[in-house]
């Protein structure tokens, strides 16, 4: 088959390897297309990866959907076409095969367009993270949110916010483009932050009140900071960005203990029983309840997978995908 490999910082090489071989419980999954995680970005560019060069097969690639071609599973079967979502780091899909656990697959309707469905992988990591930060059932009418990032997953934390009711929503990003989509998509305020404080606008769009529900969605410290500064007293704030770096960071404990603020993380969706937001997140797409078109563009040949690492790092596309179908 062929695969990429990372081969030294930020560096791949596409060659053959050898085909994978399942485990009892296992399956190999043909890959038509994989598409790029801001966490593969900070493994390749970012001095994350802290194993060994070349680094494994496929390696970070995590978001993927294929078809079963091998199964030493009683779940799935020869021909089944799946979404493979593997913890990060444990993934592969950056291959033409790719062997997966079956706790790891959510099964796809039949004669799906299995390039849409890909987004099921990122939308399932946000839907599950935005049931956490705003529990089902919680009423939003005539409430704010604020999220900050336009990326893939603020964009899909926008949509699931407003199917959950909330009133007005409040978008920021250092990326007009992005800012646009948000606009497009149905977010009342718009805010640069190359030019604009996102708290102060907060401020503004709610008369001083703060958001009740805020969403980081970008990673970097001052973003955190950000959003307890920009959430109202008692409100609450959910953490999706990736950390920025290891270790310790810098918190503005003592505004958050003072608005009492609810502070909620969401990583690790990939062991919800069951994957149920996975699950709810291929419906949600399948039905056009949520929005993908945005973010079926760029695309690259897996060959090309260099190219497209650094076309996602440079943000050449709000989400950035490998059709390793067309390398066949």
């Amino acid at each position: 088959m062929r695969a990429a490999r990372m081969v030294g910082p930020g560096r791949f090489v596409v060659a053959d390897e050898s085909d994978p071989v399942p485990r009892p419980g296992e399956v190999v999954v043909r890959t038509h297309a994989a598409s790029i995680c801001g966490s593969d970005l900070h493994k390749v560019f970012e001095g994350t990866y802290e194993g060994d060069f070349p680094a494994p097969i496929g390696f970070p690639g995590h978001e993927g959907v294929g078809t079963v071609v091998e199964s030493r599973s009683g779940r799935f079967h020869v021909g089944d076409a799946v979404l493979t979502v593997p913890l990060p780091g444990l993934g592969g899909c950056y291959a033409e095969l790719q062997s997966v656990g079956e706790l790891f697959l959510v099964p796809l309707p039949v004669g799906c367009d299995l390039g849409r469905l890909l987004m099921a992988q990122q939308l399932g990591t946000a839907l599950y993270a935005f049931r956490r930060y705003w529990p089902d059932g919680r009423p939003a009418t005539g409430l704010a949110v604020a999220i900050v990032g336009a990326g893939s997953a603020g964009l899909f934390l926008l949509q699931l916010a407003q199917r959950a009711g909330f009133s007005l929503a409040i978008v920021a990003d250092r990326d007009a483009r992005r800012l646009r989509v948000a606009a497009r998509l149905g977010a009342d305020v718009l805010v640069d932050t190359t030019s604009e404080s996102f708290p102060e606008s907060v401020a503004a769009a709610t008369r001083g009140v703060g958001a009740d529900l805020v969403i980081e969605a970008a990673g970097p410290d001052e973003c955190r900071t950000a959003c307890v500064e920009a959430v109202r007293d008692h409100g609450r704030t959910g953490f999706f960005g990736l950390p920025e770096h290891p270790g310790l960071v810098p918190f503005p404990l003592a505004t958050a203990f003072h608005k009492g603020a609810t502070i909620e993380m969401a990583g690790s969706a990939q062991l919800e029983p069951g994957l149920r937001a996975f699950r709810d997140s291929v419906e949600l797409i399948a039905t056009g309840a949520i929005e993908v078109g945005h973010l079926l563009e760029p695309r690259f040949p897996l060959g090309k997978l260099q190219e497209a690492m650094e076309a996602a790092r440079d943000h050449a596309g709000i989400k950035v995908s490998i059709d390793v179908a067309l390398d066949r």
